[in-house]
């Protein structure tokens, strides 16, 4: 009887954990082909298909103050060798950070069951499944999902080695912990809280196993770490995020439980959201932790990687801005496990979890929706765009973008179609794309308006409305590039495509 018992539960167990598995799927597909895609996503296919050598050249060649990006080429290659399989379409693109989300969703079930109970880990995956901010990198063609991935991967590893003292387990540490870095640089702002563990704890044994264990992944990172100066230098030198304020802080739990963008309409309640449950989660661990219930230990830890490693890349952020909530998606996934212990398996009064959940549900529902629908900057209809311009381009016609946020996306869609755009300002926050990228790319860009047009009979100008409003609200008329064209040439016909306008210029009348 015990026996059938126990057997009838492990089956109701799986039947959940494929169920949340199928869940996190289908959540995730949506949208997939319906939502533009944009400048970071086009980079990645396009940088990705040159292949290996090329990309070591056009991510590290010396720009006189640094390497060529700031990026290391993990994502990139494996980006490479899967669309070597599976093609360059939106789909098979996507569909790798994907797989990467879901197998993370799997990995956090599996570190929340083991450091609580498995009901812990169905409710943790549940939430992650559920969560607009994982929802959304694991859709796009980006490193962040396989970020997310591998350093849940490293978490687990090192929960399992500090508890059965196998030294597999720090093996697959050490790789899992390599690999993020390969992933990318900002991996370091989780890991190094979570190496710090055992000096917080005290446990001199501990500390000297991860030691170890982060000297072999050094080991193996070894290749691109030298290189790291270059690319900090980079940083140094051009890079468009801006100090932050401690308002990104409280922004972050909106993050974290919404995702943003948010309309504005949706700000307050969802702020209103992410406060409450996080308040009502640290009630509750408070209490948990003074009356040592089981568990309360595990859940300060997952408290402490949830919130020290932002607070870290903040303060490091107040020397050299590089504060980047998408790649604090590790503690993201932290806060949904952290949550799904603090306001499900304490004495939380019932109708409280109720109330928490719902919210939870409501900040979902509103995130994933507004991700899956928003199609403002710096989204376009590209492939519309592309498809009109055929139709009309003529011999001797030029088509000039006003920046490579345009024309990057634009090239995925269609590589025949000749386009040109303008350099960024040489030396500012958003001057990122080396010649040298530039030049693996096939997409070298032209120094001003007047370069680009060269003195062509006809040309088709794209602009964001945005980047236009910015000059309007500044105080000028136009944008200059609008206002060079608007000078020289005669305006035949203005079009919109989204975000985008699109100009025709005539020489004469």
């Amino acid at each position: 009887m015990y026996n059938r018992v126990m057997l009838s539960a492990i089956k109701k167990l799986k039947a959940s954990v494929v169920g949340i598995l199928i869940l996190a799927s289908g959540i995730r597909l949506l949208g997939i082909t319906s939502r533009p895609i944009w400048y970071d996503e086009a980079f990645s296919i396009l940088f990705s298909e040159k292949g290996p050598l090329a990309m070591v050249y056009g991510t590290l060649t010396p720009t006189g103050t640094g390497a060529a990006d700031v990026h290391p080429l993990g994502y990139y290659t494996l980006l490479w060798l899967w669309m070597k399989v599976f093609g360059e379409s939106l789909i098979a693109a996507r569909l790798l950070s994907i797989i990467a989300g879901i197998a993370a969703v799997a990995i956090v079930y599996r570190l929340a069951s083991e450091m609580f109970d498995q009901q812990t880990g169905i409710l943790a995956s549940l939430l992650i499944a559920i969560s607009p901010f994982h929802v959304h990198y694991s859709q796009e063609i980006r490193m962040y999902s396989f970020l997310a991935l591998w350093l849940m991967l490293a978490t687990f590893a090192y929960w399992k080695a500090t508890q059965t003292g196998k030294v597999r387990w720090w093996v697959l540490f050490a790789i899992s912990a390599a690999v993020a870095q390969y992933t990318h640089n900002l991996a370091a702002f989780y890991l190094i809280p979570l190496a710090v563990t055992p000096i917080i704890h005290k446990d001199w044994k501990t500390l000297k196993a991860i030691s170890i264990a982060g000297g072999f992944a050094l080991l193996l990172y070894l290749p691109w770490l030298v290189n790291l100066p270059a690319q900090f230098a980079k940083v140094n030198q051009a890079y468009w995020i801006e100090r932050p304020s401690l308002a990104r802080l409280l922004t972050l739990l909106l993050t974290f439980t919404t995702n943003l963008p948010l309309p504005d309409s949706w700000l307050g309640p969802g702020l209103f959201i992410a406060l409450v449950v996080t308040a009502v989660a640290l009630f509750q661990t408070y209490h948990s932790a003074k009356k040592k219930v089981e568990g309360w230990d595990s859940n300060l830890w997952v408290l402490y990687l949830t919130f020290v490693p932002p607070i870290f890349l903040f303060f490091f952020s107040q020397w050299k801005p590089i504060y980047l909530e998408r790649a604090l998606l590790p503690s993201g996934m932290m806060f949904s496990t952290w949550l799904a212990w603090a306001l499900f398996r304490t004495a939380t009064p019932r109708f409280i979890q109720y109330s928490s959940g719902c919210m939870i549900l409501l900040a979902s529902t509103i995130g994933i929706y507004y991700h899956v629908t928003y199609n403002g900057f710096p989204y376009g209809a590209y492939q519309e765009l592309d498809e009109s311009l055929r139709e009309v381009f003529s011999p001797g016609d030029v088509i000039v973008h006003s920046s490579k946020l345009s024309l990057l996306p634009s090239v995925y869609y269609d590589r025949l179609l000749p386009e040109t755009y303008i350099a960024d300002a040489p030396g500012s926050g958003i001057d990122t794309l080396a010649p040298s990228t530039q030049q693996v790319l096939g997409l070298e860009s032209q120094p001003d308006i007047q370069t680009a047009t060269d003195d062509a009979k006809r040309v088709w100008f794209i602009i964001f409305e945005r980047s236009n409003q910015e000059y309007v609200q500044a105080g000028y008329p136009y944008h200059p590039q609008l206002a060079w064209l608007l000078e020289h040439y005669s305006l035949k016909e203005t079009r919109e495509w989204g975000q985008l306008q699109v100009y025709l210029f005539s020489r004469g009348q």
